[in-house]
């Protein structure tokens, strides 16, 4: 700051002048010579607003020596990632030792409003650090950048040719043609499931999103997915369609977070006007995933795109997963597909052996396959297939022998579950309870034995977990699972008549 005066001072004034400006930015007086105070002309120098003493002296050069010294600090503070990320770009522009402010720059003004937000407080305690008078740093966005904004928003807008739509292609998509409504056999288990993914794909709005489509493994949400993928893309041909498996989301969004690359990440998702996500249930207990899951899915809901989820039970069921996704969720419309009734895994057999006019399948191999394979689609399908193929490769003729012998195994393996519902009415059965009491409040040993009975038998037989069985059992904490579990498990070391219970209740299960 360069201050003029006209006429002659008195020797009173130049010392009350020279108390009043030869002072630092924390107040502790300059030491000058005497000539110092008064320049030529009559200008008397106390510094500019860069920070230079009256011989030129750069106070701002000397704080651009000490960044280096706040980075490094900064770096261990913040982490390796979060600093480089963030901070590394950032360089030192100025310092005004007036009023103590250090300016820094960076790339780009959003960065600077990111860094003046969140590390703001940061910056000001590691310069003061090397610096006592610095009073605040500010973070601004470089001027390449201020002058690259200025150029685009003065230059006129391109004059863009919109491009004819072009008929959507499922295999340069990375879809697959074979897995498109046109093939999915729809019956009573699948229809809710089938119509609400047809109106997922039709070019008006649909009347709920998202859409939760939940079944046990294949039962044809896979197969939904891509349709729905595929019909939409036919529909709206130049439209961002995303489909992936909750697992991929996971080790991308990792793989993001290690790579500096979150925001790519962010945009790339958000830019979807259709995004799919298959098998939910793999980011159970991966809290970090399920917030960015959260987001995006809030995102995507407020700008109006569709979402489609798969997962291999019910929202509620799917335990480690955060109350507010569950929410989201639930919001839409919650689609169950069913186990497959006989006449839909013989409307699929047939489906299959009429595209493969050469192959003479009898009906009583369909009827064994459309008996054995119960639990699900792909299992009935592998079984039609390994059956072919063995005919093909041998030259053996199909007949009900021929998969009697080579499908054996299958039939071993594709035997159904048990289930807790099956297990409460066994139990029911045998003890000649309602099944209501295993849900009730009651605590009568004639009935509370019982159902300790059934929880262990639920924790044995089924891949439930504690938390799951409680549910099934009024709504019950995992600590009365494990209570009743171990209770059952010591008696029936000492009770034989107990121990012979529930091995008759086993036989039961399994006849």
């Amino acid at each position: 700051m360069i201050r003029i005066f006209s006429g002659r001072l008195s020797r009173t004034g130049k010392l009350c002048l020279a108390q009043t400006m030869n002072r630092d930015v924390a107040g502790r007086p300059i030491i000058r010579r005497r000539g110092d105070l008064r320049g030529r002309h009559g200008v008397i120098e106390s510094g500019n607003r860069h920070g230079h003493d009256a011989k030129g002296g750069a106070v701002s050069s000397d704080a651009a020596t000490l960044w280096p010294r706040v980075a490094e600090g900064l770096r261990r503070d913040l982490g390796v990632r979060t600093f480089d990320h963030w901070l590394k770009p950032v360089r030192f522009a100025d310092y005004c030792a007036l009023s103590g402010v250090v300016t820094l720059e960076t790339v780009s003004r959003f960065s600077a409003n990111w860094i003046n937000e969140r590390f703001g407080d940061r910056l000001e305690l590691a310069w003061r650090q090397q610096l006592p008078a610095v009073r605040s740093v500010m973070v601004r966005g470089g001027a390449a950048a201020d002058d690259r904004a200025a150029s685009l928003a003065a230059a006129p807008l391109p004059n863009f040719e919109v491009p004819k739509p072009v008929a959507a292609n499922p295999a340069l998509l990375g879809f697959d043609p074979r897995l498109s409504f046109d093939r999915f056999v729809v019956a009573r288990s699948n229809i809710l499931a089938a119509n609400a993914a047809r109106r997922m794909a039709m070019v008006e709005a649909p009347q709920f999103n998202p859409l939760y489509l939940c079944s046990g493994t294949g039962q044809g949400k896979t197969h939904l997915l891509q349709a729905i993928a595929q019909d939409y893309a036919a529909a709206h041909p130049t439209a961002n369609i995303i489909l992936m498996s909750a697992e991929k989301f996971m080790l991308e969004f990792v793989g993001a977070m290690r790579g500096g690359d979150m925001m790519a990440f962010k945009a790339r998702l958000r830019a979807a006007d259709l995004l799919l996500l298959d098998d939910l249930q793999f980011v159970i207990g991966k809290n970090s995933t399920q917030e960015e899951l959260l987001h995006t899915i809030d995102d995507l809901m407020t700008a109006g795109k569709r979402l489609v989820v798969t997962a291999d039970r019910p929202p509620a069921m799917l335990d480690g997963v955060e109350a507010r996704l569950l929410s989201r969720l639930s919001g839409g419309l919650v689609a169950d597909i069913e186990a497959p009734e006989d006449d839909l895994r013989e409307r699929i057999i047939r489906q299959r052996l009429a595209a493969m006019p050469m192959v003479e399948v009898p009906d009583a191999v369909v009827a064994y396959l459309v008996k054995h394979f119960t639990r699900n689609i792909r299992e009935l399908e592998g079984a039609l297939n390994k059956l072919l193929a063995y005919a093909a490769l041998t030259g053996t003729t199909v007949d009900l022998t021929l998969a009697e012998d080579r499908l054996a195994e299958n039939v071993r393996c594709a035997r159904p579950r048990i289930t807790i519902d099956e297990i409460q009415r066994a139990v029911c059965a045998h003890y000649r309870l309602d099944k209501s009491e295993m849900a009730s409040k009651r605590r009568v040993r004639a009935i509370a034995r019982p159902r300790q009975v059934a929880m262990y038998l639920a924790k044995e037989l089924t891949p439930r977990s504690y938390p799951e069985i409680g549910r099934r059992f009024g709504g019950r904490d995992h600590s009365t699972v494990i209570h009743a579990v171990r209770t059952v498990e010591a008696l029936r070391v000492n009770d034989s008549e107990l121990d012979a219970e529930i091995a008759a209740i086993r036989r039961s299960l399994n006849s």
